[in-house]
């Protein structure tokens, strides 16, 4: 039966069913807002699908002067009842600013005959599945709408920028004196670090806006890990409460920065050496998490409940920031090169453990990117050494921002896996 229809018959009954759906749907959001039955009918805006179905088909091919004569008539019917009921709304003294939706709806109606005849079922369904959110979800979106600040519109517009706008416009091409890093690649590492990190900061700000110590470890470690440790330790220094708990939350900070290391790793395409980080990894996070395990059983039993612990107040999506870390990113490039080519592995395992000291993400994502005068058991080998010396640079802050001897543990096991991973980079060789 179905190959037996010609195709336009279908597409035809398509557009015309999904206009329909689109009627069915305002007039149920009208019901829902006590409003009249007004423009955009169920039976009007069928005609209107129907209409610019016709009307596309019969043009044939550009510049569709019948579809745009449709279009600007349909466009100018609309705008004068919007401006009519702009202008009766003013009279009476009530809100106008809902009359422009059945006009989107209307316009939306008129495109879907072009939409079904020329794009893939899956994106006339998106769009049909968006817009029929919109209009029955209203409850919903306005407490969205209320509870996120206008500041949050503007950090998704940053990140937008630095995704959307800036990556697409960069050559892939190398940057003179760096081998086989590009400025795409470099912008890459940029938005994915960015993402991960923003994804970490909108959980703990909107889904657990109250999180205990233990999960504030948990969602920090997602995007930082040093600030995690820090915040915990000044906190746990003012706080009862906090200063029970921190220890088990600093571990688990530290546990987060493997997994999130590694994902970053294997985002950016760089699978063999995912594939060797794997165990030594595996093994420091299991490690770290059973850490915790153990500190958290000590406590658990007395240790009073701390919520609401901050992060900090700045968002990860400074744009300053992201062009920080692409700046650190190229620098430590060309210092990777520096040193591989004249102080040859030595030389880098050195420089990695002082690179702990500092942001290690936009060390190791460079070291990873350029091919170096090195093999890939090197670059493994200074991967774990600056994780392993930044766990030794947060012990420090452990201890000497919270100045408590409980934190005393869990710096020990910071200590403890640059150890493991000092004796995993020898063990490389």
């Amino acid at each position: 039966m179905h190959n037996a229809l010609p195709a336009p018959l279908l597409q035809f009954v398509a557009t015309v069913v999904l206009s329909f759906v689109l009627g069915l749907e305002l007039h149920s959001y009208r019901r829902a807002q006590g409003e009249g039955i007004g423009f955009g009918t169920t039976r009007t805006l069928t005609l209107i699908g129907a209409a610019g179905f016709v009307l596309w088909l019969l043009d044939g091919s550009a510049p569709r002067g019948l579809y745009l004569a449709g279009l600007l008539a349909l466009a100018a019917w609309l705008a004068v009842g919007l401006a009519r009921g702009a202008h009766a709304g003013a009279d009476a003294g009530t809100d106008t600013s809902g009359a422009l939706l059945p006009a989107l709806i209307a316009l939306l109606a008129y495109a879907l005959g072009p939409l079904v005849l020329t794009q893939p079922d899956w994106l006339v369904a998106a769009v049909l599945i968006v817009a029929i959110l919109m209009l029955a979800e209203k409850p919903l979106i306005r407490r969205l709408s209320d509870a996120v600040p206008m500041s949050e519109g503007v950090t998704l517009a940053k990140f937008l920028i630095l995704a959307g706008l800036v990556l697409p416009l960069l050559p892939d091409t190398p940057i003179p004196g760096l081998l086989d890093i590009t400025y795409a690649k470099v912008w890459m590492a940029v938005v994915v670090i960015s993402g991960i990190s923003y994804l970490g900061y909108l959980a703990h700000t909107y889904l657990f806006p109250k999180a205990g110590t233990l999960l504030t470890g948990i969602l920090g470690g997602v995007y930082s890990s040093t600030a995690a440790t820090v915040v915990l330790a000044r906190q746990a220094r003012m706080d009862p409460g906090i200063a029970a708990q921190a220890p088990t939350a600093t571990v688990l900070a530290t546990a987060m920065m493997y997994v999130r290391l590694w994902v970053v790793i294997i985002v950016l395409g760089h699978w063999p050496e995912a594939v060797r980080l794997a165990l030594p990894f595996g093994l420091l996070l299991s490690g770290s998490l059973a850490m915790a395990w153990w500190l958290w059983r000590r406590v658990r039993a007395d240790a009073p409940q701390a919520v609401n612990t901050k992060l900090g107040p700045h968002n990860p999506l400074d744009l300053p920031v992201a062009f920080l870390f692409a700046g650190l990113f190229v620098a430590f490039a060309a210092i990777t090169m520096f040193v591989t080519q004249h102080f040859g592995v030595t030389g880098l395992r050195v420089l990695s453990f002082l690179v702990g000291f500092s942001d290690i993400d936009p060390f190791v994502l460079a070291l990873l990117a350029g091919h170096f005068q090195v093999g890939e058991s090197a670059v493994i080998s200074a991967v774990l050494i600056a994780s392993g010396s930044n766990n030794l640079l947060k012990a420090g802050y452990a201890l000497a921002l919270s100045r408590q001897r409980s934190m005393w543990p869990a710096a020990a096991w910071l200590a403890l896996t640059l150890v493991f991973s000092l004796l995993w980079a020898l063990r490389l060789g």
